[in-house]
């Protein structure tokens, strides 16, 4: 008898941890997606890191338990947390994979700083320390929010030989027909990827028509060398990606904003061979935070978007030349 009522304390006490430590994320994670607009470091890493040292000293505090059940609880919580970002189409599944090494991580320490503060010196002043933490949340996010930041503008260059001359090459860099359909598996998860190019006049001032799966980017013409240099900006540009989610088209804040194509250039270099060097450069900036981690994501999806249109490119001037 004693046995079965002490089991089903235990798992109270993990559904109410579990319960209350998700309930503060969304509401913070609404704060920074909704009020401020943010997506910096208070949402992707200290918010989880948060929530795995809540859900830890909640379950913990006077009361037995062992590491391995306080891991497990801390991802739980992190996991029916995500689940309730897509329940309330506050996020879609490609972000929050894409976010998820982030999150697991920040989990992992928050559940480890909790663990500490039950067994170590401050195991008496437990529910402070955990409310501190908890406010610490909102103000780093308030903090980002005012603070702004220093927007970089980055540079994704991919190279491709061919073998046609720059004549041919630039045929079919200033517009090229419908590709066919993507076997990358970034694109099959929704990223916005290129399907054809298409130009309205000649020359500078022309108007170049770069059509994605979510649309169109509107590129006007600044340099216009023949063969050799294709320069343009970007007036307007479709979502980067359509969202994975339980509802029809989610169109969460980060869609709109946070990843903004700046310009773009296609550079063409005659080798000695007779081949051509085509050079695809895209400048862009990305808003969310941090740098170190978002902007791998997203200079790989820049690398891959080239890699594409270089090499339909490379197979029609070839097959022309």
């Amino acid at each position: 008898m004693f046995e079965t009522v002490q089991h089903s304390v235990t798992t109270n006490r993990k559904i109410i941890a579990i319960a209350i430590s998700c309930t503060i994320g969304w509401i913070l994670a609404f704060l920074a997606t909704n009020v401020f607009q943010d997506y910096e470091v208070g949402l992707f890493i200290w918010l989880p890191l948060v929530m795995g040292c809540t859900s830890t000293i909640l379950v913990a505090y006077k009361n037995q338990t062992n590491k391995k059940l306080l891991r497990n609880i801390a991802y739980a919580t992190l996991g029916i947390f995500c689940l309730g970002m897509l329940i309330f189409a506050w996020e879609g599944v490609i972000c929050l994979i894409m976010a998820a090494p982030l999150g697991l991580l920040s989990t992992y320490i928050g559940y480890r700083i909790g663990y500490l503060v039950i067994k170590g010196k401050m195991k008496d002043n437990t529910i402070t320390v955990m409310i501190l933490f908890i406010c610490s949340v909102p103000a780093l996010m308030a903090f980002e929010n005012s603070n702004g930041g220093k927007e970089e503008l980055r540079c994704v260059t991919t190279t491709i030989e061919i073998n046609a001359s720059p004549a041919t090459v630039w045929k079919n860099v200033i517009e090229f027909p419908p590709l066919a359909e993507p076997s990358e598996f970034i694109f099959k998860s929704g990223i916005a990827y290129p399907i054809n190019a298409q130009i309205s006049g000649h020359g500078v001032g022309a108007i170049r028509h770069c059509n994605f799966s979510t649309g169109s980017f509107i590129e006007p013409i600044t340099v216009w060398d023949n063969a050799k240099l294709l320069k343009f900006d970007v007036d307007s540009q479709p979502e980067p990606l359509k969202e994975i989610s339980f509802y029809n088209n989610l169109h969460p804040n980060h869609l709109h904003g946070y990843w903004i194509s700046k310009g773009g250039q296609f550079k063409l270099t005659q080798l000695p061979n007779g081949h051509t060097l085509l050079e695809g450069s895209t400048w862009y900036i990305n808003k969310i935070k941090p740098d170190f981690y978002w902007t791998l994501w997203s200079d790989y999806i820049v690398h891959t978007i080239h890699t594409r249109v270089l090499e339909h490119i490379k197979m029609h001037a070839e097959q022309a030349s």
